[in-house]
């Protein structure tokens, strides 16, 4: 009998186990060198569960730990340190809210989070040795926990931060990001860049990857835990995302009465659930911990005094489909599709802003403003009383009505956390245009030493754009310290004009070889940064140029004594090397830093955190930054500062902190060629998860 090849192949497969986990060429992740899975796919399901599958790789008991305290179960799973962010779960009821998400989701969505939750519980099953004991408790994955997740990270830490105070130690948490427009590019491409400021922890650290789908290629990180990417580009154009000054969450102060509270001179009944929170204690034992949750017409009531209740109000709780929103817009492949995207308004915060490979540019104050009765910025950025039912609001602004630029005439925007008035200078958004709430009016160091780089250069080079993010030059030193000098030459204080003769020589860089850079920022943190400090106040007339001067010269002298008597007595001396004492330490990582707060009006931002009293190191700031030139051949400068893993045993845990160190960017391999050229290892999807491939194309 003649046997066929197709009959080999299927006797042989019904002889071989292996055939039951047959290869498909299909969907295949490749691993570069910096730890970056390139996925590539045929199939949105596919492409998703392998991104589930790479991201446990890198952060398996990161995510255990992330999702399994967003279920609020966190006292349950590892004990009482745990319990006060259960009851902030509870008490904003996101366990209900993520089933009311379910239930409402775009069927693509639940497609997505379906597969990406199956590809994190593959990894889970396969490599159960990865897993930390006392995580493993979390497991399985649901898309319920996708969804906690999301609402916890976005309502928690962003829209309700400020409100619920749990923003206050991060001072500095924001972005910056740029968008050069044909008209100032020196190729006559646009130019995008994207540069997100968060602390180096938990909820705030970015996955990379490049998720390929049949001929799309999209680039860009997402937050640990999150599906698909959330800043991103793609060859025809990127966007990047900063914090936005709107006020998107309210708390009202309320008055108690006969066990209610008061609303327009009336007692009202709260709403009034039980929940119950287990509390694993040191002996492994389970306690239970009983909670009453109250809740107003205003929204759940976050904290209670003897007389009066807190009760926090956000916008986006009715808004599913954020994942969805953030998949479409990286999927466009121009700006009306794009729009499209943005018009779904399920993103309840953070501007955006745009650049594309026709040339368009583009910036917009994303997110769900509220749409307000009455009053200005002051009156709802405050503790609001509450006995009033007009200061209850109920519908948001729609898109239309939000501040917006495409193609300005000076052919160039910015945004560093600042409001949308001052995205370009000379000012081209009106605020009176706009209702008084919509947001502030200032311009901080940062947003204008980004704005002065760029109105000076008329051509910009794609490497003088990299040049200016990196930029460590202190807006703020430029501007005062003529002020400072002066009140020293007046004053004749000896200690304040040796101090003179250090700030005269200093570069005014926060780079890690600086001279001069901790003796301003010793004298800085007590000289503060009140408007009151300056004797012209910031003016929208002259948003780059204001505030100026001294208000009290003979105050800021004897505040520059104290700060040489301090370094002297800390350091022994006032002009040591600025990386000698601001560090880099993270994992086994300690190099030398550079940056600084952003107040100071430096564009590369790294901030303090703890310290060993000589030695400050960095806890925040530049997490991931990708330069982007849209051109035929397409430029991609990338770096995501802490490295792209926070499993222990991983070479990617804190890789990419000596370019960081060095202010230096990495290629992004987009093209197929370059990723093939840096190919690491090679994974292959299998009937259930990936396997290594033993042989790379």
């Amino acid at each position: 009998m003649k046997i066929y090849p197709l009959a080999v192949l299927v006797i042989s497969c019904v002889l071989s186990i292996s055939c039951t986990n047959s290869k498909t060429d299909k969907t295949r992740i490749i691993w570069d060198t910096w730890g970056v899975p390139h996925i590539y796919s045929d199939k949105v399901e596919d492409l998703f569960y392998a991104q589930g599958w790479a991201q446990m790789n890198n952060h398996a008991n990161l995510i255990l730990d992330l999702y399994g305290s967003a279920r609020g179960k966190g006292a349950e799973y590892w004990g009482k340190d745990k319990l006060k962010n259960d009851v902030l779960i509870h008490t904003l009821g996101f366990n209900k809210l993520a089933d009311d998400w379910e239930a409402a989701q775009d069927p693509e969505v639940k497609t997505m989070l379906a597969s990406f939750v199956k590809g994190m519980n593959a990894y889970a099953e396969a490599h159960p040795e990865a897993i930390d004991e006392k995580n493993k408790v979390v497991l399985p994955l649901t898309t319920k926990d996708v969804n906690m997740h999301g609402m916890y990270v976005v309502f928690t830490l962003f829209i309700g931060g400020a409100d619920l105070g749990r923003i206050q130690q991060w001072p500095d948490l924001g972005s910056n990001t740029f968008a050069v427009g044909p008209k100032r590019s020196a190729s006559g491409n646009a130019m995008l860049v994207q540069n997100p400021h968060l602390p180096w922890l938990r909820e705030y650290l970015f996955f990379e990857s490049h998720l390929n789908l049949s001929e799309k290629s999209m680039y860009g990180v997402a937050l640990v835990g999150f599906p698909g990417l959330i800043i991103g580009f793609n060859d025809q154009l990127g966007w990047s995302h900063t914090n936005n000054p709107i006020d998107n969450a309210d708390t009202y102060v309320l008055d108690l009465k006969d066990g209610g509270y008061v609303l327009d001179g009336e007692r009202k009944d709260f709403e009034e659930v039980a929940a119950t929170i287990k509390i694993k204690q040191d002996n492994g034992e389970m306690v239970d911990s009983t909670l009453t949750l109250k809740k107003t017409i205003h929204g759940p009531v976050v904290k209670a005094t003897k007389d009066k209740v807190l009760a926090l109000r956000m916008v986006g709780l009715d808004r599913p489909n954020m994942f969805l929103q953030w998949w479409r817009m990286i999927n466009s492949t121009s700006f009306d599709e794009f729009e499209s995207a943005l018009k779904m308004a399920q993103i309840p915060f953070w501007n955006v802003m745009y650049a594309d490979k026709k040339g368009d540019i583009f910036y917009l104050l994303n997110g769900l403003v509220p749409k307000r009765s009455a009053g200005d910025w002051n009156y709802w950025n405050r503790l609001i009383p509450g006995g009033k039912s007009a200061d209850i609001w109920t519908d948001v602004h729609a898109y239309a009505d939000l501040p917006k630029l495409r193609n300005p005439a000076n052919g160039w925007l910015q945004n560093s956390n600042d409001p949308p008035w001052t995205s370009t200078v000379p000012v081209a958004l009106n605020p009176d245009d706009y209702p008084a709430y919509m947001a502030p009016r200032f311009m901080g160091f940062r947003p204008q030493r980004s704005a002065e780089m760029l109105s000076k250069d008329e051509s910009i080079t794609y490497q003088e754009l990299i040049d200016y993010k990196q930029s460590t030059r202190s807006a703020l030193a430029d501007r005062i310290l003529d002020d400072l000098f002066a009140a020293i030459d007046k004053s004749k204080s000896p200690k304040a004009k040796e101090a003179k003769t250090v700030l005269e020589n200093w570069d005014r860089e926060a780079d890690a070889d600086s001279k001069g850079t901790v003796l301003f920022h010793t004298w800085l943190q007590k000289f503060g940064q009140d408007d009151s400090n300056y004797a012209t106040p910031w003016d929208m007339k002259n948003p780059i140029t204001t505030p100026d001067g001294i208000a009290d010269p003979e105050r800021a002298v004897k505040l520059l004594e104290q700060s040489v008597d301090e370094m002297k007595k800390k350091f022994g001396s006032l002009d040591m090397a600025y990386g000698e004492v601001f560090r880099i330490k993270y994992k086994d990582k300690d190099f030398p830093g550079n940056g600084a707060h952003g107040s100071t009006g430096v564009v590369r931002v790294a901030w303090p955190g703890d310290t060993d009293g000589i030695r400050t190191y960095v806890r925040g700031g530049d997490s991931w930054v990708g330069i982007i030139e849209f051109g035929d051949k397409m430029n991609a400068k990338v770096l995501l500062s802490y490295g792209n893993a926070t499993q222990r045993d991983s070479p990617h845990f804190g890789d990419q902190l000596e370019l960081f160190s060095k202010k230096e960017m990495r290629d992004a391999w987009f093209l197929k060629s370059d990723v093939d050229k840096h190919a690491a290892r090679i994974e292959i999807k299998v009937e259930k998860g990936f396997e290594a491939e033993t042989k790379p194309n």
